[in-house]
């Protein structure tokens, strides 16, 4: 199988086939991923909640997500490696492109960027500079404080056009991929249809071009006890990580997850 790139995920959007992603943050669940069939594994802020034991993504610096992605890199076999950018790491511009070049070097394909509209010009200025950005929209974690919590994103009529907007605006910008996170399945499939670039869902229903979960959440783990509405455990009925892994894959590629009950209404 040839890598994973840019060009193979806007190939598997425009085939109809679904893009399988999962959170990796070392050398061998990352081989273990690959194995199973992800296309990307995604170096997510998140390890500061499942790794470091924080209660949010704030605390996690770029130094902690390079040297993550320099860990998955060693372990990768040919999927593509999209990075977080974490809190305040991309707050002006020339910050920015030093926390991309950080974590380019540290060996991602991709970063991620949290934001709305705003994040045009940096998108656009890192572009041109040879680094793809995933556009993350909705519910943007590291913005848990201005939202007053994990809350459902895009819900109500001019939430859903700003939301909209937004997308275009950065698929304009030169975004490479856009991720919806807990938005309304019905506004999650109309962005889907309307954009050219892949967009992939974490609580965004079936009908985005891919889906993404938390390794640690997939596998029925949870330092809290709490297991987020769009979450499946797929270690249920497996007998052993690997076949959880590939189970995730197959239900991802033939669109038996996420089902309607791990989605949001409007």
């Amino acid at each position: 199988m040839p890598d994973t790139t840019v060009s193979t995920l806007l190939g598997l959007k425009q085939k109809g086939e679904k893009i399988a992603m999962l959170t990796a943050y070392d050398a061998t669940f990352a081989q273990a991923a690959c194995q199973a069939g992800v296309d990307v594994l995604l170096v997510g802020d998140s390890l500061g909640m499942v790794l470091q034991g924080h209660d949010s993504t704030l605390p996690v610096s770029v130094a902690d997500m390079a040297y993550h992605t320099a860990a998955v890199k060693r372990g990768n076999q040919g999927a593509l490696i999209l990075s977080d950018l974490p809190f305040m790491a991309y707050a002006t511009l020339e910050q920015t492109f030093t926390s991309c070049a950080a974590l380019m070097q540290a060996g991602a394909h991709m970063v991620k960027l949290e934001g709305a509209a705003w994040l045009a010009e940096p998108i656009r200025q890192l572009a041109e500079r040879g680094v793809p950005v995933c556009a993350h929209l909705g519910l943007t974690p590291q913005a848990v404080n201005v939202f007053g919590g994990y809350k459902v994103q895009g819900r109500g009529d001019a939430a859903a056009r700003q939301l909209r907007a937004d997308a275009m605006a950065l698929e304009q910008a030169g975004a490479a991929m856009v991720l919806l996170e807990c938005v309304p399945s019905e506004l999650a499939a109309e962005i889907s249809q309307s954009l050219k670039i892949p967009v992939i869902g974490i609580g965004a229903g079936s009908a985005t071009d891919g889906q993404v979960l938390v390794l640690h959440d997939m596998l029925g783990l949870s330092l809290t006890g709490r297991t987020p509405k769009f979450v499946k455990n797929f270690m249920q009925g497996q007998p052993t990580i690997q076949a959880a892994l590939a189970a995730y894959v197959q239900a991802v590629k033939d669109v038996s997850f996420p089902a309607e009950e791990h989605g949001f209404s409007a």
